[in-house]
């Protein structure tokens, strides 16, 4: 860190319609567009303004067209967004509880994202004009078996040719057959990625009891040069190479929603991390953005409501 510039940033996923506070006795919902590789995408563009490009797959229809239209509005690149002919973008709806955590609701089965790189839309081949790649948990989680290990091969391989790979395991069980499965997947992208940003919470449904010291060191033995623990309101911790790095921050005095919080937090380390700054300096920067956007209900903030970073 940083790559060459000029930066070349790939995020790869799948981007939905969000409902938030849906409320059928009102007949209300705030409507947005979100999804966790998308709002990192969303929010790294805000902060490197002409440095993204958004991998996915949407439909033909006339919302998937207002959502590239609303990726364009933030300065993403959508050249390689694909458009299935019948397919169309998942939908989820978002339910909070009092303390601000939430629940989430899917219809995604049968999204055009899951044909991503199966001949409509990107090519694996496309990744290599890209000098840094992010990907997440849900991104292998949505492509078939066969895809999804042709994409880890892909990346590793781009990995030894200097591109910068990031990958934030974020594990979602419905998303999965079993456990097991998701377990070899992820293993297979920490030995294809260069920094990780794996969630403490999530680890723990992986691999149960294991403490923070047990996930950086499974994970860096899988050759991972930086690794992020996501560990909420506690802090990140941080082994960079043999260093590790505690971290201890201000917790958020408000909390409307959580989420879009982890994704948040990824894009301003990265942000940082892409123009220079140390690897302390920067979880920093993630954490005060994530801090204004769990003051706030949904995934993405305005633009006017950015902190000063």
């Amino acid at each position: 860190m940083p790559p060459a510039h000029p930066l070349r940033i790939a995020c790869i996923g799948e981007a939905m319609i969000e409902l938030s506070q849906p409320d059928l006795t009102t007949h209300q919902a705030r409507i947005g567009v979100a999804g966790d590789t998308l709002n990192t995408a969303i929010y790294l563009s805000r902060l490197l303004p002409g440095t993204v490009s958004y991998l996915t797959n949407l439909g033909q229809d006339g919302l998937s067209a207002q959502m590239r239209g609303r990726f364009r509005a933030e300065g993403i690149n959508c050249s390689l967004i694909g458009r299935h002919d019948t397919r169309l973008p998942g939908l989820y709806a978002i339910e909070t509880d009092s303390a601000g955590e939430r629940s989430f609701r899917y219809w995604r089965e049968n999204s055009a994202a899951r044909t991503l790189f199966s001949g409509i839309g990107p090519t694996l081949d496309d990744l290599a004009q890209f000098n840094v790649i992010y990907l997440s948990g849900i991104t292998l989680a949505i492509l078939p078996p066969d895809v999804r290990s042709a994409l880890t091969a892909q990346l590793g391989t781009l990995r030894q040719a200097d591109t910068q790979v990031i990958f934030d395991s974020n594990y979602r069980p419905r998303l999965w057959p079993d456990a097991a499965t998701a377990r070899h997947a992820c293993a297979a992208m920490w030995g294809a990625c260069g920094l990780a940003f794996p969630s403490y919470d999530d680890e723990l449904m992986l691999y149960p009891g294991s403490s923070p010291q047990d996930v950086l060191d499974r994970i860096a033995a899988a050759g991972v040069a930086e690794i992020v623990l996501k560990r909420g309101a506690t802090g990140p911790l941080i082994r960079q190479g043999s260093t590790d790095i505690a971290l201890t921050l201000t917790a958020a005095s408000h909390v409307a929603d959580t989420t879009g919080a982890g994704d948040a937090f990824n894009a301003g380390y990265l942000a940082a991390r892409l123009t220079g700054a140390a690897p302390g300096d920067a979880a920093a920067v993630g954490h005060r953005l994530a801090i204004r956007v769990i003051g706030q209900h949904g995934a993405v903030i305005a633009r006017s409501d950015m902190p000063l970073l």
